[in-house]
């Protein structure tokens, strides 16, 4: 497990326990009050009011508490809940493990084909991705890539997988069909999380160097790297909407960037929680929403006169800091564990707590 930037505490790709512990030892475990800030962008809302969410309940599932990105599949109900070593699938009807996915040492993320019956898991520790059927979860073979594949993304426009690899500073992008490697595109510095417009351009931040790169889909190169640095740093999680062509980038300078997919003009910056590592855009409710590790959910709503305003803050449970959404029912689920009480080390010092066993907690909020 690798620890990014030891100075701040935040991992980028694999959230190890070292990552929560620092995290948590250095904030309070209560949330902030919703803030009311106001940034304007030119675009009008529709006339549907933000709900208020909750959270309606916590599921502890046993065995491994590590853990980085979460997926949800709309066709089968099911959470993709990366577990270290291996992928847990949570029916979240049943509210219960249904199956796994073996072998996918260090596992960051999941990318989702439906329209293929595939999925592909990014396995940080091995350098490859695992190929598997989503109905049967049986495996199907395993594509190599460059070092330490973080994020994942399907591209249904191409049928391509793209994986964001953090040593290597690229992208390898594999034929979700033949499951032959097409290409390894170079972004310059390590990417964080990506997200696709579906219409042949890819977007992944750049996280030390505070910049949006945009990737041709179809050519597998760069079309353009957009400069955040002016309101954001280190940009982590990243989410999109189509409709708008509008980007959501939660920072580690608590801040959310809403960022013009189109030529990179940032149109707004709000205040968000401390260790945002995953937003997520719900389309029907005009919702950014960004995952903090210090235990908050922060709501960003769109306005009628186009400005951007935090509507909520909601308190979760500390190192619950990436989550996946259900534009359905609008549910989000996130992952966290709990920890040990804090005890004094040999030197009179607080130690770093340590996380309790079996106390891997599946959140669901809910409007």
């Amino acid at each position: 497990m690798f620890v990014r930037h030891l100075s701040t505490g935040y991992a980028s790709t694999m959230r190890s326990p070292l990552f929560l512990i620092s995290l948590v030892a250095t904030l309070a475990c209560s949330a902030a009050a919703a803030v009311a800030t106001t940034a304007t962008a030119p675009v009008l809302a529709t006339s549907t009011p933000a709900p208020s969410f909750r959270v309606l309940e916590t599921v502890k599932l046993p065995g491994a508490t590590r853990w980085d990105y979460l997926v949800f599949s709309s066709e089968s109900h099911r959470l993709y809940l990366t577990r270290g070593d291996s992928v847990d699938v949570y029916d979240t009807v049943a509210k219960r493990i249904v199956g796994s996915i073996a072998d996918t040492k260090g596992v960051h993320g999941v990318a989702l084909a439906p329209d293929l019956n595939r999925g592909f898991t990014s396995n940080g520790q091995d350098n490859t991705v695992t190929v598997f059927e989503l109905d049967s979860l049986k495996k199907i073979g395993t594509v190599p890539t460059d070092k330490r594949p973080d994020a994942i993304v399907y591209d249904a426009f191409t049928k391509r997988v793209f994986t964001a690899n953090a040593i290597g500073e690229n992208l390898t992008a594999i034929d979700a069909i033949t499951l032959k490697v097409l290409a390894t595109i170079k972004v310059d510095g390590k990417p964080e999380f990506a997200v696709v417009d579906g219409k042949g351009r890819l977007f992944v931040n750049i996280e030390p160097k505070n910049q949006l790169a945009v990737i041709d889909t179809a050519k597998l190169s760069s079309m353009a790297k957009y400069d955040l640095s002016s309101a954001c740093d280190e940009p982590a999680g990243l989410s999109i909407d189509l409709a708008r062509m509008r980007l959501f980038a939660g920072c580690h300078n608590q801040k959310m960037v809403v960022v013009d997919g189109n030529n990179g003009k940032i149109l707004a910056a709000l205040p968000i929680g401390k260790g945002s590592d995953a937003t997520v855009y719900d389309s029907q409710l005009d919702l950014a929403v960004s995952s903090n590790g210090e235990g908050t959910l922060t709501f960003v709503g769109l306005e009628k006169d186009g400005s951007y305003t935090v509507k909520q803050t909601l308190k979760t449970m500390p190192s619950a800091r990436t989550m996946a959404l259900d534009p359905q029912s609008h549910k989000i689920y996130l992952v966290a564990a709990e920890f040990e009480p804090a005890v004094v080390g040999a030197d009179g010092k607080p130690a770093r707590p340590k996380l309790k066993a079996d106390s891997f907690t599946v959140i669901t909020v809910a409007p």
